[in-house]
């Protein structure tokens, strides 16, 4: 199986290192500066579940010189993809499927009206890493978690050969035949998670330590279940309160990627996750005055770079 990387960041990059160690192809589509410090440094893990370094990965800044990729798996910030969607569309005509792995779920819709939906399947992940200053992947949890699965029949056949590649990788894969419930599943937590810490502008310990504080962030999951279940996903109550349970036990010091970039003044995804959440809801006769106090108080930080 041929695996194209659209970007070489701390997800792609440790996942698509993770294919090519169980034998896949594996080419990254990189930008020309990323391309020049791998062409440099190599491309390597950092991991509790093992290092693994490569000095001479496949590399293309153009994809029109990519042949046969079999899946594209993209996991971009959601305010890239516009930009990644000349690139996708070339590689879905040589035959490929998209797996995005971008929190929320507009993204979903973007790429199945400019692609094809047949060419789009669903995919979500679990991690935590990010790049250090020879751009290698630092893997720093437990946890490394890919979940993937067919939006229509049409689809189970690649499905099933990345679930085969990935029982061979050093990964936990997951082939999920209701592949956008679990997308919601995530949809609603990253949401009351990131909205929370970023609103707050604290890790979630402290927020935990003030129940009205925490509330707001339980009204948050139950907002989106109210959407997830207008637009037919049919989360429930028990889906709310695992959520809730998996906020209440993470680690104090835990926070949000979204939390992290406002620290660092980066560029936030609150308009794909909040702002997209709105704008659904809107479709759907809804309102979500948390998410909505959620998008304001944050609206301020999210485009300070």
């Amino acid at each position: 199986m041929h695996v194209v990387i659209l970007g070489a960041g701390a997800l792609g990059g440790y996942f698509g290192l993770r294919y090519q160690e169980a034998g896949a192809k594996v080419t990254f589509l990189v930008r020309e500066r990323r391309a020049e410090q791998i062409q440099k440094h190599g491309l390597a893990i950092r991991s509790p579940q093992g290092d693994y370094d490569v000095k001479d990965p496949i590399l293309c800044t153009d994809p029109n010189n990519i042949e046969k990729p079999d899946i594209v798996i993209v996991s971009v910030k959601g305010y890239h993809l516009a930009g990644t969607l000349d690139s996708l569309q070339v590689l879905v005509q040589k035959g490929a499927y998209i797996l995005p792995v971008l929190n929320g779920i507009e993204h979903m819709d973007i790429l199945q009206e400019k692609l094809g939906e047949k060419n789009i399947l669903g995919g979500l992940s679990f991690i935590i890493a990010t790049l250090n200053e020879q751009g290698y992947v630092v893997h720093s949890s437990d946890f490394h978690e890919l979940v993937f699965g067919p939006i229509n029949s049409s689809q189970e056949e690649v499905c099933k050969r990345l679930e085969e590649l990935s029982s061979k990788a050093v990964m936990t894969a997951t082939y999920h035949p209701s592949i956008l419930y679990e997308q919601w599943k995530k949809y609603m937590f990253i949401s009351a998670f990131s909205g929370i810490t970023t609103a707050i502008n604290l890790p979630i310990g402290p927020i935990r330590e003030h129940k009205e504080t925490f509330a707001i962030a339980v009204n948050l999951l139950q907002e989106m279940k109210k959407l997830a279940n207008a637009c037919q996903i049919k989360l429930t109550d028990d889906d709310v309160e695992m959520a809730k349970e998996k906020l209440l036990g993470l680690n104090n010091e835990a926070t949000s990627s979204m939390h992290q970039d406002r620290r660092k003044q980066s560029p936030l995804e609150l308009d794909h996750l909040h702002g997209a959440a709105i704008r659904l809801a809107k479709q759907k006769g809804l309102t979500l005055p948390y998410t909505n106090m959620v998008l304001g108080m944050v609206k301020p930080f999210a485009n300070l770079t």
